[in-house]
């Protein structure tokens, strides 16, 4: 009898233990997984570095989009519904657009209906888009101006052609006082008080908006131009080569630059003799590669280069023409003065009046310290990005022939 009762004693026993180590465990994970929960509120599975065979069914990135920010026993719930969508989950990512190649902030649209470039050719409100330009204006002359130049832009105006977009800068705000002149009508037209053409140019002339334009003309008002004629200055311009260029300048004074000089003996020059010192290199400016602010006409890719180096709080453009070689390859010979089309300079200081009187000094007297400043600022920041690059690159530019 004895024999008999031991094994039924011992195996209630074992019973018991295995009861007990049951009920452990399960509080024991009870307490972790309220440990968890309260740790870890929400619950990332992109995230966690699992085997790829645990959630095969389970669309992780549906997950990821659908239930961010769901708690780890929300997002438990949900599992056995997230199979249902998996599928559909793929179609909807295979239809997401993202393009690369499109400009920064379009990658979402298609190619097809991305315009990068604009225009500044005037639209009707009415009728078909494709009837409402008769002619494309192939090239863009603006001027900043100020009322009282007004009848020498009007004279200036007429030496150029329908093929001509006309954009004035109105420093000082009086815009519709040239309502009168029937091509003003037809002009664009940009009013901000006190600044200057560069200031302008950097703001509404952007390569992307004057693409369309194979020339842009960026002059001050106070030219003479009766000896000038723009679609026979474009002809020399292509026929000699000039990315950057500007006509010869009449003067019976001497010059601040020799460079922009008229010559009578030829079509076009591209190099001068400065005063001794003045060059170091004859194929470098002054004495070459160089043209003045006052008059300058950009091809189209000479200016995309250019607008980037036009500085934002630098608005005079004092030093930029000593840097405009930077933009075209071999600089001598793409940048030029057409002599066979000339100018005179009237030297009219209008913008200089637009000043303020400070410390007993007139308003022409401040605006000529600013220029003088932004000059010596501009190759300042020029040469400091220039030693920038070349210390990254590892280049010495003393030894660089292409510096």
């Amino acid at each position: 009898m004895n024999r008999m009762v031991t094994p039924m004693r011992s195996s209630n026993t074992r019973r018991r233990n295995e009861m007990m180590r049951l009920l452990v465990t399960s509080f024991a994970g009870v307490v972790l997984g309220i440990f968890l929960g309260v740790s870890f509120p929400t619950l990332s599975f992109t995230k966690l570095n699992l085997p790829s065979n645990l959630f095969g069914l389970i669309d992780l990135s549906f997950i990821e989009d659908k239930y961010s920010g769901l708690s780890t026993q929300d997002l438990l719930n949900a599992w056995s519904s997230l199979r249902s969508h998996r599928g559909n989950s793929h179609k909807h990512n295979d239809t997401k657009i993202w393009v690369p190649s499109n400009p920064r902030g379009a990658e979402r649209l298609p190619p097809g209906i991305t315009a990068s470039e604009s225009d500044l050719y005037p639209r009707r409100l009415w009728g078909l888009p494709r009837e409402d330009l008769i002619i494309k204006p192939r090239y863009l002359v603006s001027f900043a101006v100020g009322y009282e130049q007004k009848n020498n832009i009007d004279a200036a105006v007429k030496k150029f052609s329908e093929n001509f977009t006309f954009m004035l800068f109105h420093y000082d705000g009086r815009t519709s006082e040239w309502d009168d002149l029937e091509w003003s009508k037809r002009a664009i037209h940009v009013s901000t008080r006190k600044q200057t053409k560069w200031w302008y140019a950097k703001r509404f002339l952007h390569p992307d908006i004057v693409a369309p334009y194979d020339y842009i003309f960026i002059w001050d008002e106070d030219l003479g131009l009766e000896n000038f004629d723009a679609e026979e200055y474009i002809k020399l311009v292509q026929k000699h080569g000039l990315d950057i260029s500007q006509p010869g300048v009449a003067s019976n004074i001497e010059l601040a630059w020799r460079m922009a000089k008229r010559r009578n003996d030829t079509e076009v020059h591209k190099e001068t003799e400065e005063r001794p010192g003045w060059c170091t290199d004859p194929h470098l400016p002054p004495c070459a590669a160089f043209v003045e602010i006052m008059a300058p006409v950009f091809s189209r890719e000479a200016w995309r280069c250019v607008w980037y180096m036009i500085q934002n709080d630098l608005v005079h453009g004092w030093g930029l023409d000593l840097a405009l070689r930077k933009c075209v390859e071999p600089a001598h010979e793409k940048i030029g003065v057409v002599d066979s089309q000339w100018i005179v300079h009237q030297t009219v200081p209008s913008l200089g009046d637009q000043g303020q009187a400070e410390q007993g000094k007139a308003p022409w007297e401040g605006v000529r310290e600013r220029c003088k400043r932004e000059w010596t600022m501009f190759k300042e920041r020029m040469a400091a990005a220039e030693k920038d690059y070349y210390k990254a690159k590892g280049i010495d530019p003393l030894n660089s022939t292409s510096h």
